[in-house]
């Protein structure tokens, strides 16, 4: 049995990247058990313990939720409070969060729990790394959180999960978590006064989200940049267009970065791609740069703005153990996630709207250079009845259009709800949705251009027999597109094709830079 490497859940701080190993099983949670780290976790709960006993008042422990804060709880009813909290917040609907997407949230409650302010006890850590650690996954559904406080509804069926009621993912359905538990050994947790608040109250769905999307938007730049490189080839494009003095006039890092990445592509005998007739490409071949640049500019600051969120206490009331004080603020508000999630899905967006553009000149004769329209390999005597790449183009361009169509800020559409006691929110979680929904399209058009611009690459060298191979690392590409879809010689279904470059994809299999 191969042991994975382990991400640790103590006081110190994660990155992205531990979260998406995580999410996909790459990695397992070792949650610290340090006595220092323990003892620190366990004295926030037992400073609630003697307040209780001392009939402190505290918010969600001996009071009522949001708006109903001034409601006084008898403390014979205390100890029933976490479960109500859950229960009632079993409202969600829509499709539920896939498996890789429920460990993410999962890990990041986790994380944000080992800080030591929310007032739990290790005894519920330890819970959530064995639902981790055994893939007993919550069914979640997605829609249902307005981001403050926090993901309330979709983070009440991890609270109810924890505690072995609901349900959890099983195979492509769902089975009743109490199997789950039986099945693996686990017994149901009680929730002390304050847990049920700490799981949900807080960024954990929109988060995990983020850490996802961050991820896949970076490998995204990086294969279309790639693609540009295949469609300026393709397209007997003018490779000068990404010389390194003309990048250093305008010095954006992530745009020369680019610019460097399409040098190396294309590091062939440039003296055979001048094409003294065309001085200048059109925009979607010549400013390639300019557009992916601005995503790998922007990358650095989400990365800052989704790592800071990950590693930090984000419910209500805080704990503050040292002073001994219970802080009421509003740390569940996803303000920063929101934000980053609106620019991200703006940035792949145009990555998607980019690729289309490519995708049309490639298929289009007025535009491609020689090549046959719609890129069909077919013989001379069956040209007439085949049509290459004609569909694939119109499906490219509808995964763009709806694309740009999610691209309307989410974080814009705060609703005053509970009672106006959450009178502004953040529509974080629903701002991390609309970008994975971008990703997918945008992927999506990235299989169909690698489709075109294989099928591009191999006919250029027909068209120019001289230029054939004149780049290795795109050979090289079109070589490893091959391996999953043959040349397009015959009109045939490419939707098998596409779902298995999408999962490619999604998978970050393509050798890159």
């Amino acid at each position: 049995m191969t042991t994975l490497p382990s991400v640790p859940f103590d006081s110190s701080d994660l990155r992205v990247e531990d979260i998406v190993r995580l999410a996909e099983r790459k990695a397992a949670p070792r949650l610290g058990t340090d006595a220092a780290f323990v003892a620190r976790i366990n004295q926030g709960a037992e400073f609630l313990d003697r307040l209780l006993q001392e009939d402190g008042i505290i918010y969600g422990v001996t009071t009522g939720y949001g708006d109903s804060c001034g409601v006084a709880v008898p403390p014979e009813l205390v100890p029933e409070l976490p479960k109500h909290l859950y229960t009632f917040h079993g409202v969600g609907l829509g499709a539920l969060l896939g498996a890789e997407e429920t460990r993410a949230v999962l890990a990041v409650r986790l994380a944000s729990l080992c800080r030591g302010a929310s007032g739990v006890s290790y005894a519920l850590l330890q819970q959530l790394e064995r639902l981790l650690l055994n893939d007993v996954l919550p069914a979640i559904p997605e829609e249902g959180s307005v981001g403050a406080s926090g993901d309330l509804t979709p983070l009440s069926y991890v609270a109810a999960v924890l505690c072995g009621e609901r349900e959890v993912l099983a195979g492509s359905g769902v089975e009743p978590a109490s199997e789950a538990y039986q099945r693996h050994g686990l017994v149901p947790l009680t929730l002390r006064p304050k847990e049920g608040l700490a799981i949900m109250n807080g960024t954990a769905v929109m988060t995990a989200l983020g850490c996802l999307a961050f991820q896949r938007a970076r490998y995204l730049s990086l294969l279309c940049t790639r693609l540009s490189a295949m469609a300026v080839y393709a397209l007997a494009g003018n490779p000068h267009h990404f010389d390194e003095t003309l990048f250093k006039a305008k010095p954006h890092p992530g745009q020369q970065a680019v610019a460097a990445r399409l040098r190396s592509d294309l590091a062939g005998d440039l003296n055979i791609r001048r094409n003294e007739a065309r001085i200048q490409d059109r925009y979607s071949l010549r400013c390639s740069p300019h557009v992916i640049g601005v995503l790998e500019d922007a990358l650095p600051f989400l990365r800052t703005q989704i790592e800071r969120e990950l590693n930090s206490a984000n419910d209500n009331p805080i704990i503050d153990v040292e002073g001994e004080r219970v802080l009421h603020g509003g740390h569940f508000y996803g303000g920063h996630i929101a934000f980053a999630m609106d620019a991200l899905k703006q940035l792949v967006a145009n990555l998607a709207d980019l690729l289309d553009r490519q995708v049309a000149q490639l298929l289009d004769v007025k535009f491609n250079h020689g090549l046959p329209a719609n890129l069909s390999g077919a013989s001379p005597p069956r040209v007439s009845i085949n049509h290459g790449f004609k569909a694939l183009g119109i499906a490219t361009s509808a995964w763009t259009a709806e694309a740009l169509k999610l691209t309307m800020p989410a974080s814009v559409f705060s609703r005053s709800t509970e009672s106006h006691n959450q009178d502004k929110v953040s529509m974080g979680t629903i701002a991390a949705r609309d970008c994975l929904r971008v990703l997918t399209l945008t992927e999506q058009v990235a299989a169909g251009a690698l489709l075109v611009a294989t099928q591009g690459a191999q006919l250029r060298g027909r068209v120019v027999p001289a230029e054939r191979n004149p780049f290795p690392v795109l050979e090289s590409m079109v070589a490893e597109v091959r391996r999953h879809s043959a040349f397009l010689e015959e009109d045939r279904r490419l939707d098998g094709d596409l779902k298995t470059l999408c999962a490619l994809i999604r998978a970050r299999a393509f050798s890159l830079y």
